[in-house]
């Protein structure tokens, strides 16, 4: 698994009592409501619908909201506009950092994230600077104890049209590119190969190997701009040692 796809698992399994839920659900709310305005409210036919959508149940978000939501983006009720930006950036230690942004005040947010860079000791960068260092790729992370054995997961994968599938200790990282992330999903659902988890992501293409001080300031940058409201994610190109990773977590 990936640096930043460890560190997010990690995130994930600690984040839940970390993180205000009103918190998380705004960031949710405006992930479902511009799914629904780009790519139409139907979930069957949006996968970047359909991926908010699920995220937003697993975070226990009421139905009613992620209706209101998937209907205030497909136009049939009013509500705030948010545009979509992507930031970047480079953290301490020279790592490249894409912020994924969804903001109804452009101004207000490019400098709150350029004030959370410089404080990190980093710096925002122009558009272009660190992106071609990353690849958009859908990730489905399919737990060893689903029942399937490796052979099975990568027969699977080449069928539904994945790109690649990477091995960790606990999970088979199914990669997609982006136009076909849905349908992958779907045909492991339709084969009842469940996954814990499955999103549009960026994957570097380049990673900067960092010590435990470098990786304390790199992931505390990273909490820093994913604690911001109008942050829907940050990603960034670290290579963190799992022993390191697994320590500097628990004290972060």
């Amino acid at each position: 698994m990936s640096g930043h796809s460890k560190w997010a698992s990690i995130k994930h399994k600690k984040g839940a009592t970390d993180q205000k839920r009103g918190a998380v659900f705004s960031k949710l709310v405006r992930a479902i409501t511009v799914a629904a305005r780009e790519g139409g409210g139907d979930p069957k036919n949006n996968a970047a619908l359909t991926t908010a959508i699920e995220k937003a149940k697993a975070a226990s978000m009421p139905a009613e909201n992620i209706e209101r939501a998937i209907k205030r983006g497909a136009g049939l009720l009013e509500g705030v506009n948010y545009e979509e930006i992507m930031y970047e950036g480079y953290g301490p230690s020279g790592v490249a950092v894409m912020v994924d942004v969804l903001t109804d005040n452009r101004n207000r947010t490019a400098s709150d994230v350029r004030n959370i860079f410089s404080r990190s000791g980093g710096s925002l960068g122009e558009i272009g600077s660190v992106g071609w260092m990353f690849n958009k790729k859908g990730v489905i992370l399919v737990p060893k104890t689903a029942g399937k054995t490796e052979e099975e997961i990568m027969e699977a994968a080449i069928e539904a049209g994945a790109d690649d599938v990477e091995i960790s200790e606990d999970h088979y990282e199914i990669v997609t590119e982006p136009a076909a992330f849905g349908a992958v999903r779907g045909y492991l659902t339709e084969h009842d190969i469940p996954f814990d988890e499955a999103d549009l992501t960026m994957i570097p293409t380049t990673t900067v190997k960092l010590d435990e001080a470098g990786a304390r300031k790199v992931l505390r940058l990273l909490d820093a701009l994913n604690d911001h409201d109008d942050v829907q994610e940050a990603f960034a190109n670290f290579d963190i040692p799992d022993d390191i990773l697994e320590a500097v977590a628990k004290s972060l």
